[in-house]
Parts: structure tokens; sequence; C-alpha cells
């Protein structure tokens, strides 16, 4: 029976420390500096800034308290967040706890690097990146995460084979790409990546002493089994399963003691790659499992805060991580807190989108069609937790809402300044609107991350702006607001911001000095083309020329008999023609330039698209009526 005894410093991460710290871990991981010495001084560095230090863990203290429930989740000590997560560890929502005020340790499955990346794997790190957001941004705890890369697998070696290329190419290049895609997405990168082919000699030295205390055992061949059998009744904190239910992952291998029992370590294959190990033949590499297990505990040592991946690696990969490195680290709980994202799957498909299943839509076909905004807004629009559900309509409803937030974002622009005219606003309400939706963000976020509800607020308090927004039509001398709109625009887009919905065309368009210049051209050429379009379009006697212009042949001559005031209006409408088609072409250029013009009775205003993808540029003219040809012609340039 286990016994805990810990002892914690009180120091905590400050910006800069964490940045040293970050860098040191780099190093470590790239190569480029000290090897094992450094590396156990970049974990102790860990350790002593925001990390708690775990003391050596004995077996039967009477003067310690004993651990009754093997399986039981160990409530950590220390500071509340005020976050309540669901932790599978005990299957409920507890509270987020961690040793250190503003610290919090987090590793996180990657990929294994064997093909393109699909919606699959986009849909949990979007959904964990927001979670991450949330924590970093909102509540102020730094995080240094730790993303594991398996670069070393039985599908690498097939997709190797494949192709006709070294296992280690195969797994650079879909590395690189899966970095590259994230980037599109949005998905901020770990602190630190880690790749399983770095850590060989520490996954060795894990086993070994796995192997040393009794919980695992080598075979002939050179191949290592964790022994579930010895480990007991702690394993399956995750799952329960019974023996029946282990079956279906029964192994044909005469060496293992126990069909539970699970690769540590496996000897080499003819044709495959291999490392030197202490075992059999001496001739293995590593088991799945075990790489997670030790780049973590590498990084992080004895305890971890936090540990996330997709719920389809809940069992048996997780199930085992935590059996490894508590017999490893001879501790009752090492990881806190787990976290699971929901799957992604097609409709009418029960089975999760996944490489092996070939039913996946990629990263890059999704971004052909969509935009990484309207992907994060679907994956705000259920909980994390739940499977998700790709289709068209869902896909649909989160473009409307990533259009209704930016039609509300340009529209508050316009009215500060001054190029919206609407009735007076009804301050109190909006202001009072405003506070209700923070508190409800708050509390939404709070509550297991739950951007549905979060969402649902800021849609909620957009609406109720826009519908102020809208009021009336022409106003001669409008009692005017722009310091409560501006309050809602700001706390909007930043709250967007904060969950990695982002325009950065918008915040580049405010920041960069150039670009306030080409603010003010942009304001001046839109006041001259509004001017012009408002006046091709009056009629009646305030259509006539003003400031003493000479009017033309057609607009002075006689209307024929019988037309009157409506052939006069028929005159101006054909003088004008030219006038509203030159108007046009200007909106158009734009379009395809960047900038959108948006016509607003008497006056216009003008914004920067984030789309600018063919269908986007397209939307935007609201024109179905382009030929491809003359899409190609203004996209391509003249």
């Amino acid at each position: 029976m286990y016994m805990r005894g810990c002892i914690r410093t009180g120091g905590v991460v400050g910006g800069g420390r964490r940045q040293m710290l970050q860098q040191r871990l780099l190093k470590v991981i790239s190569g480029t500096d000290g090897g094992q010495d450094f590396l156990k001084d970049a974990v102790s560095s860990v350790r002593h800034c925001g990390h708690h230090v775990v003391g050596e863990l004995q077996e039967s203290s009477a003067s310690q308290e004993a651990v009754h429930d093997p399986k039981a989740w160990i409530q950590p000590t220390g500071h509340d967040t005020g976050i309540v997560v669901y932790n599978s560890l005990c299957r409920r929502k507890v509270p987020l706890i961690l040793p250190n005020k503003s610290f919090a340790s987090w590793y996180q499955c990657g990929p294994t690097v064997y093909d393109h990346a699909h919606l699959g794997h986009a849909c949990c790190y979007v959904k964990f990146d927001i979670i991450r957001r949330i924590m970093e941004d909102f509540f102020n705890i730094d995080l240094v995460m730790v993303m594991g890369i398996t670069d070393i697998d039985d599908k690498i070696i097939s997709k190797a084979r494949e192709l006709n290329m070294e296992f280690t190419h195969v797994a650079q290049t879909f590395a690189n790409e899966f970095k590259r895609d994230m980037g599109r997405l949005r998905v901020q990168p770990p602190t630190v990546y880690t790749r399983v082919t770095n850590y060989v000699p520490q996954i060795i030295t894990f086993v070994q002493k796995i192997v040393d205390r009794g919980y695992a055992y080598p075979t002939e061949s050179g191949s290592v089994y964790f022994d579930v059998k010895k480990y007991g009744d702690r394993y399956g904190k995750l799952v329960y399963q019974s023996d029946a239910d282990l079956a279906q992952f029964r192994e044909v291998d005469k060496e293992k003691r126990g069909f539970r029992d699970f690769a540590l370590w496996k000897s080499a294959k003819p044709g495959e790659p291999w490392w030197t190990s202490p075992w059999g033949k001496g001739r293995g590499r590593p088991g799945w499992h075990i790489e997670c297990s030790t780049m973590a505990s590498a990084i992080f040592g004895e305890q971890l805060d936090i540990h996330t991946g997709g719920i389809d690696l809940i069992f048996p990969h997780h199930e085992n991580e935590i059996a490894q490195c508590e017999a490893h680290h001879c501790v009752p709980q090492w990881a806190n807190y787990f976290l699971h994202a929901g799957h992604l799957h097609k409709t009418m498909d029960k089975d999760k989108m996944s490489k092996s299943l070939k039913n996946t839509i990629t990263i890059r076909e999704f971004l052909e069609k969509y935009t990484a905004n309207q992907f994060r807004i679907f994956c705000m629009m259920t909980k994390y937790r739940n499977v998700v559900e790709y289709c068209d309509t869902m896909m649909n409803e989160a473009v409307s809402v990533q259009r209704t937030l930016t039609s509300f974002l340009n529209n508050a622009d316009a009215y500060i300044r001054g190029q919206l005219e609407c009735q007076a606003l009804d301050e109190a309400l909006l202001m009072e609107k405003l506070g209700e939706t923070k508190d409800k963000f708050r509390r939404a976020i709070s509550d297991d991350f739950d951007t549905r509800a979060a969402l649902e607020a800021i849609l909620q308090l957009v609406h109720a702006t826009n519908k102020q927004l809208c009021k009336g039509g022409q106003v001669d001398n409008p009692v005017r607001s722009p310091g409560v709109i501006a309050a809602i625009q700001a706390y909007v887009d930043r709250v967007l911001q904060l969950l990695g919905v982002e325009y950065p065309a918008r915040k580049k368009m405010r920041m960069e000095h150039s670009n306030v210049q080409m603010t003010d051209v942009l304001d001046s050429l839109v006041k001259f083309r509004s001017t012009v379009r408002h006046y091709a379009l009056l009629k009646g006697p305030d259509a006539q020329p003003k400031y003493g212009q000479p009017q033309s042949t057609a607009a002075t001559a006689a209307p024929a008999p019988g037309e009157g005031e409506a052939g006069q209006v028929k005159l101006q409408r054909k003088e004008r023609e030219p006038l509203m088609k030159a108007c046009d072409e200007i909106r158009t250029e734009l379009v395809w330039a960047g900038i959108q013009i948006q016509d607003r009775g008497r006056k216009s205003s003008w914004q920067v698209l984030e789309d600018q993808s063919i269908e986007g540029k397209q939307h935007s003219l609201s024109d179905p009526n382009y030929s491809q040809e003359q899409l190609k012609k203004y996209f391509v340039g003249r």
C-alpha cells in the first residue's frame, strides 16, 4: 500500500523565468546543449519554478495516511483555480486545483506521423487550444505544455516500405506538415515538441527501472512486458475492464505471462529499425505506451497536473501510461487530471474519423472551402467532451455565426466612425446586457470550459446590440452613443481573440502606421464614392446638379408626351447609369483587393475581408452571377 509524502515549494513562475525555462527545454529537445545532465537540470528548473517537488514515497509507514482504495482519485492540495473540470480519473466534475497558484504542467498526446493530418486531429487540438487560451489568458495560469510526437511505429514503418523511403524521412515529412496545419488553424504550438526517437536512451532506462521494481519482465527474444497481474488492483483507474472486456486486446504472443500484459519494449523484427537494448538479443524498439510516459516524466518528473488527448486514448493508451508511471515513480497518483475530447465523425458514420478507416477529410482539403475561424466556431458549438457530428448543416451554422460576428464588428466600426446612422440607442439597456454577458461568459468557461454556453452569451449580446443599431432609418440630427458601442465591440473583440477567433487584418489595419495612412485614404475614397452614388440615386427636384454646374442636354430635354415627371426621372436615371456603374466597379475592384464596401443608405463604410478565398470574395460581392472567368480574372489580377 502506497503512502503520500510531498514537499512543496511556494515559488511561482514569472514571465521571464518561464520564457527562460522554455528556451532551456527547447535546447534539450533539439540536442543543441548539454545531454543528460542538462536535461536533469532543466527538469529541476521545472519543478522549482511552479511545480511541486515530490518526496520519495515508501510503502507501509504507520506515520503516514494510507490510501485505502488504490483506484480512488486523490484530490490535490494547493490553489483552487475557480475552474471545475470533468476528470476522467473519477468520472465527475471536480475543482481544478494546482499545487502552485499560477503554474500548471500539461502533457498532450500528439500524432503518429505516417500520413496527412485530418479533421479528427484538428477538432481535438483546436478544442484543447481553446482550453489552453482560456487558462492562460483569462485565468492567468502559466502553462508549460509538452506534446509528444510518435515518429517510430508499425504504421510509419509500413508507410516507409510503401513509399520506398527511410522511416525517418516519412516521419519528418508528416510531422512538419502537421505543424504547418496546426499553424493554419491557429493552434498555438506547445512549449516543447518531443519526438520518440530523441528519447530512446531515456525509454530504455525507464523500462529497466520498472523491471527492477518487479512490475515488468524481459523475454528471451528481447521484448519487455508490463506485468498487469503483479501491478494488481490499481490497474483500471480510467476504465474498469473485466477479463472478458480485455479479451479483444489479447495478443498472440506466447512469451506473455498474461493476456492483459502489454509491451514496453519490442524485440527487433527483420527489416525494421532497431536500437541496442540490454534485453534478449539486444535489439528492439519502444512500445507505444511507454513513449509518452517517458517523455512526460523526462520534462515534468514524478507528478503531472494535466494530461489530455482524444477519448479513444482512454484505453488502453492512457490506462497503460498511468500504470507505467506509477510503477516507475512509486507514486499513488501520477497525473492529477485527465481531460478527453470527444470524437469527430461524419453524418451517418458511427465510427470516428480515422486514417485507418479511410473516412477522413484532410485539413488542407477543409481549408480550401472554409476558414480557420469557421472551424474554430464549429468546435465551440459543442462541449469539448461531446462527440461532434461533421456535416454541411453544422458547418453552415458555423459559417452563419462567423458572419454574424464579423458583421457586428464592422457595423460597430461604422457606427463609431459616424458612417452608420440610426435612432437613439438605449445606453442603459446595452450596458446592462454587457454586464450580464460578462457574468454568463465567466460562469460558462469556469464550468468545464463550456464554450457552447460562452458563445451563446456573446451572440445574445451581439443580437441585442444589432437590434439597437438597426432601429429606424435616416435621422437628421441623431443622438449618438459611440462610447457604449465601443465598449461592447472591445469586449466582443477581446473575448473572440481569447478563444482564438482572430481577425488579423482588422488588427493589422489598426496598428501599423502605414495602414493608418491607408485607412485615411480609404475613408476619403469611400466618402467620395458614397457622395457620387447618393447623387446618382436621387430623383426629382433634388436630383438637379448643384454648385452652378450646367445641366446636360439629356437632363434638360423635354420628356416624351404624356410621361411628365416619370419621364424626367427616367431621363435622369439613364444619364447617371455610368456613375452607378463606376461605383459598382470600384466596389468590385476593392473586394478583390481585400476591401469590402457596405452601402448604408446615404453613407457607406468599408472593412477588411478576413476570408480572402475566391468563395469568400464571391460571397462578399453578394452576386452569384459572376462567371468563373470573371472570378479568376479578378483573383489572379489583370
